[in-house]
């Protein structure tokens, strides 16, 4: 492919169907994807929203591997927040150990979930972020932090794979720079625009021994289907279910019937019109089209993409549409 494509999987739960079954089409979709070329798989962490199956990436991640044997996988991201700092370097490192060279670890400071979620998982706060995230460097290198002499990450003898810091304002953008790390802008939901965070990223960019050169990727929301028609009946689900999240009712995703016939008033087709600003949605040429003039318009190495339509089979119909229009 001309320009690297990923997936962000969420494990989007479906109206009428359980969330465990939204688990195991986890690895369904990541071996259709190294079927069909993409770079890499991401697994979400959220909690305690019906719509979101994806609470515990590391897991997900684990079994995925387990079902391929060359596409990378990786979190998108682990809220550091949430997590002991060298419980998220044991898993990683575990990880690494199992399937070296396959492993992204992309890290947020967001809470991740509805609210209270933070609460339930006795998590810290966000504006601890960059502290944590030197102890868990410091626990993959076994050099402990004050206090905490000869604690160290194990499994020993790997290091942490290579780490990535998400962001949907551009508050991440400068510290992953500086740290020679990757760095993912989330333009899926983020009505923030991209390109000021990708070039304060590259600005502040120095060479690290996993990150030679900067790397960025931009996360787009986008459903492709053979027709127009088809497509925009699809990304309706889409549509209601952030109008949802956007007014704080967190549901299993909506069919396109349902979606459709949703009586939406003036304040909810303002809300619309700005999530169709950023979701591209048509057939392959015109996904196509619209996801390299977004990568273009923010310098992007790499996209990855987020499908969440309601019928299964069509979501890996829209990746399979996307991947072929790439090459």
């Amino acid at each position: 492919m001309s320009l690297p494509l990923s997936i962000l999987d969420l494990a989007p739960v479906v109206d009428g169907s359980p969330a465990a079954v939204s688990i195991r089409r986890t690895v369904e979709l990541a071996r259709l994807a190294e079927r069909l070329g993409y770079a890499r798989v991401w697994y979400a962490e959220h909690h305690a929203m019906p719509s979101v199956a994806s609470s515990a990436p590391e897991i997900l991640i684990a079994s995925s591997a387990a079902a391929t044997r060359r596409i990378r996988l990786g979190s998108g991201g682990v809220m550091l927040p949430n997590h002991a700092p060298l419980r998220v370097a044991e898993n990683f490192h575990t990880l690494e150990a199992l399937y070296p060279g396959r492993i992204d670890l992309g890290l947020g400071r967001a809470p991740g979930g509805v609210p209270g979620a933070s609460r339930a998982l006795r998590a810290g706060r966000g504006d601890l972020f960059a502290q944590m995230l030197d102890e868990l460097l410091m626990y993959s290198r076994g050099d402990a932090p004050a206090g905490f002499d000869a604690v160290h990450a194990e499994p020993g003898g790997v290091g942490c794979p290579p780490i990535w810091l998400l962001g949907s304002s551009g508050a991440s953008a400068r510290m992953a720079g500086e740290a020679g790390m990757g760095y993912s802008f989330a333009a899926h939901f983020s009505p923030a625009p991209p390109a000021p965070a990708m070039r304060a990223y590259r600005q502040h960019f120095r060479p690290s021994p996993q990150f030679a050169k900067p790397h960025a990727i931009l996360g787009v929301a986008a459903v492709c289907a053979d027709s127009d028609a088809q497509a925009r009946e699809l990304a309706a689900t889409m549509e209601l279910a952030w109008l949802r999240i956007h007014s704080g009712r967190f549901l299993p995703l909506p069919s396109p019937a349902e979606a459709l016939a949703y009586p939406y008033n003036d304040d909810e087709r303002e809300v619309l019109q700005e999530l169709r600003a950023r979701t591209i949605v048509g057939t392959p040429g015109a996904v196509r089209a619209g996801i390299e003039a977004a990568a273009a318009d923010s310098a992007a190495d790499e996209v990855m993409v987020v499908s969440n339509v309601f019928d299964p089979a069509a979501r890996l119909r829209s990746y399979e549409l996307l991947a072929a229009a790439f090459g």
